[in-house]
């Protein structure tokens, strides 16, 4: 008899003895590693989540009409552009306002802001994009005063009104 070990992500894990196989749901694809195989035992369960991956269907971004694309590319710009303030001017590095637009999404479209990053931005690659997100706001701060320039200003309820007006319009997404 079979036994379902782990089900994550769409897999599942099964043991039949010796043997592990990893069925990848909607798909056709079976890995099965028996006992003669060469890799290491401790080795064989990444191997096979690496391979498993593979048939899976691109995590990238869904068919998405253009609207939506502008209005994911802004939201997670609106996030990271708080979340830059609350870090530099508060302290708070907790980036949460991503985190929270990255449930929404995840949860209404199946896409992640590292997946927006990766394939909406014009840079398409999400560690070059956040590079620019950031240089781009260190300059609007500087251009503010500073954060106590910042501060004094109405840049925080500016930025904060700006993501929640995303966060919402994502929520009300189809």
């Amino acid at each position: 008899m079979d036994d379902t070990l782990k089900r994550w992500s769409g897999l599942n894990v099964t043991k039949r003895g010796d043997d592990t196989t990893i069925e990848v749901e909607n798909s056709n694809m079976r890995i099965l590693f028996d006992s003669q195989s060469t890799a290491p035992r401790r080795m064989r369960p990444v191997a096979l989540i690496l391979l498993a991956g593979l048939a899976l269907p691109s995590v990238s971004a869904p068919n998405l009409n253009e609207e939506t694309q502008e209005l994911l590319v802004s939201a997670v710009t609106a996030a990271a552009e708080l979340d830059l303030y609350n870090a530099r001017c508060r302290g708070d590095q907790s980036g949460r306002q991503t985190d929270n637009l990255n449930k929404e999404m995840v949860g209404k479209l199946g896409i992640t802001v590292l997946g927006v990053e990766d394939d909406l931005f014009p840079e398409r690659s999400y560690r070059a994009t956040q590079k620019r997100l950031e240089r781009d706001f260190l300059a609007e701060l500087r251009d503010a005063g500073g954060c106590p320039g910042a501060k004094e200003s109405d840049l925080p309820e500016v930025l904060k009104a700006r993501y929640y007006e995303r966060l919402n319009a994502v929520r009300e997404l189809p």
